[in-house]
């Protein structure tokens, strides 16, 4: 078996991961490069294999820098099987579409440059009809399912933390009556962390795959940064200004609505007149806030409780979703204290970039980064401390206060990540480093290696290892006591009871007229749905 790596070598973006055995193809995650013109100008490049041979696809998450390049996969001749968790599809199905528009919109603005320079046309990446049928291709499964996809392949999502539907993927792989198990961790979050839960712990594995975005850094304390954010706010209210807050559309946007709706919501002591308007300025983060409504049965135990007692997370009085591009023009035109919550995250691209343009040079606002900056990106360039950058054609005065608060970060850290790699009970025999910048990946190699004795390879982009069967040291598996199956079974048991009984409590509203009115259609359907998950378990465990 070999495992071969095509992006997130030595970088964090194009994760694209190939697996061959002695049948079968596996890819895991077949993600966009993302920053500087020369690193995206890689997704053009054809794929270094062909990709008609892929007979699966396994997709950790929805990021763009994971999922972005499957559309131009699917096109150039993939037909075989997408396998990810159910969240991950449903952000998929908003984000593939979202990346085609882009992709359409940027090739129609370069042609008409072309054509005024008298060169051909070009053809974007991929186009909106490329993107749908991609999505033809998908097979969802809940986190902790166990998947078993011929008689040599199965494997396991294990949540990851990171987004909603992130995972870490368990594979485990028969050849020559030998099995091999391999870990691939995703793109690990960190603990205690709004609405996602915390990062599962896997038992063992052969050989691991890790990123390392943060392999060379502490983050800031989560509450330390969230009270900060708070205090920037409060402070350009105060001075008249407004906060930019470039996020990615997906998790991080949610992640600080819901922080802001405990805060606004819940918080006594917040005077009237410091409520002032959040604005979400991003039609795909307004999509992907659905899209969490969706999936709430993955939250943390937290936000399940909130959403029990009857609190949408994701709505309070002062928010307001923007949704039109005329609403988004109007927020530059009024100079009222607000809070302008847009993608991109790194500021490549959407709305944002608008809005820093009008925003940017007023020394009376501010702008808060809340997540990881590739290099060669305007967030990444602003963080640096340029004094005048060129947006949409103008050059802009770089006046606003800048903050980076790193403990909103969705990445692992290197506590974490160390943390994470010593609650195996069996450790790898050699972990694979990626998904990071080098000085980060030597970072946590020289650490690994250092606590564990475990050999760590940073690969580049293009190599290829081998994992031979005499290699693979044969361990005993973490065996399973019935005392821990039914432990596990009467877990699940009492919060499928006690989501049962909330509903029950609520059957009222549930029957309520207005509800009805707007959302009959889909009570009914869910009520469908639960009444087959319900028949199909009494036959499983009848006599």
């Amino acid at each position: 078996m070999d495992i071969q790596f095509f992006g997130a070598a030595k970088m964090v973006t194009g994760s694209n991961y190939l697996v061959k055995t002695e049948r079968y193809n596996i890819l895991v995650d077949c993600g966009m490069f993302q920053g500087n013109e020369e690193m995206e100008r890689l997704n053009y490049d054809d794929f270094p294999y062909n990709p008609a041979d892929i007979d699966f696809l396994i997709l950790t998450h929805a990021h763009i820098d994971h999922s972005g390049r499957i559309p131009k996969l699917v096109k150039e001749g993939f037909r075989g099987r997408i396998i990810a968790t159910n969240a991950t599809y449903d952000l998929c199905k908003i984000m593939l579409r979202d990346s085609a528009k882009i992709q359409e919109s940027d090739i129609e603005w370069e042609n008409r440059k072309r054509q005024r320079a008298g060169k051909k046309p070009i053809e974007p990446l991929y186009t909106m009809k490329d993107a749908e049928n991609s999505l033809k291709y998908f097979e969802p499964y809940f986190i902790d399912q166990r998947i078993k996809i011929n008689d040599n392949i199965q494997i396991r999502f294990k949540d990851a933390g990171h987004i909603l539907g992130s995972a870490i993927l368990e594979l485990w792989i028969k050849e020559a009556n030998e099995e091999v198990k391999v870990v691939f961790s995703g793109d690990l979050g960190m603990p205690n962390r709004p609405i996602i839960n915390n990062p599962d712990y896997i038992d063992e594995a052969d050989y691991l795959v890790i990123e390392s975005t943060y392999g060379n850094k502490i983050h800031a304390s989560y509450s330390e940064s969230t009270q900060n954010l708070i205090d920037i706010i409060n402070k350009t209210v105060l001075r008249g200004g407004t906060v930019i807050i470039p996020s990615f559309a997906v998790g991080r946007t949610q992640e600080l609505i819901y922080q802001l709706n405990k805060y606004y919501e819940y918080n006594s002591e917040v005077e009237e007149y410091m409520k002032i308007p959040i604005y979400v300025d991003s039609p795909m983060a307004v999509e992907t806030t659905e899209a969490f409504k969706r999936n709430s049965s993955s939250f943390n135990e937290e936000a399940r409780e909130l959403i029990l007692r009857g609190d949408n997370p994701f709505e309070f009085k002062n928010l307001r979703y923007i949704k039109t591009q005329e609403e988004s023009m109007a927020l530059n035109k009024f100079e009222f204290p607000k809070v302008i919550i847009s993608s991109s995250g790194m500021a490549t691209a959407g709305r944002v970039r608008h809005h820093l343009k009008h925003n940017l040079w007023d020394n009376r606002n501010s702008l808060v980064f809340v997540g990881y900056q590739a290099q060669g990106t305007l967030g990444r360039i602003l963080l640096d401390g340029k004094k005048k950058v060129k947006i949409l054609g103008e050059e802009i005065d770089v006046k606003a206060e800048i903050y980076d608060l790193e403990g909103f970060s969705g990445h692992a850290d290197q506590k974490i990540l160390l943390d994470w790699l010593n609650n195996f009970k069996i450790k790898p025999k050699k972990i694979f480093i990626v998904h990071g910048e080098e000085e980060a990946s030597v970072a946590l190699s020289n650490l690994i290696k250092h606590l564990y004795r475990i050999e760590t390879i940073i690969p580049n982009i293009g190599d290829s290892f081998n994992i031979a069967k005499n290699d693979v040291e044969l361990t005993k598996g973490i065996e399973l006591t019935p005392i821990m199956l039914r432990e596990d079974i009467e877990n699940e048991f009492k919060t499928a009871y006690n989501q049962f009984e909330a509903l029950i409590d609520k059957s009222g509203r549930l029957l309520d007229s207005k509800v009805l009115a707007t959302n009959y259609d889909e009570i009914k359907n869910q009520l469908i749905d639960l009444q087959h998950t319900l028949m199909e378990l009494n036959i499983i465990i009848g006599k």
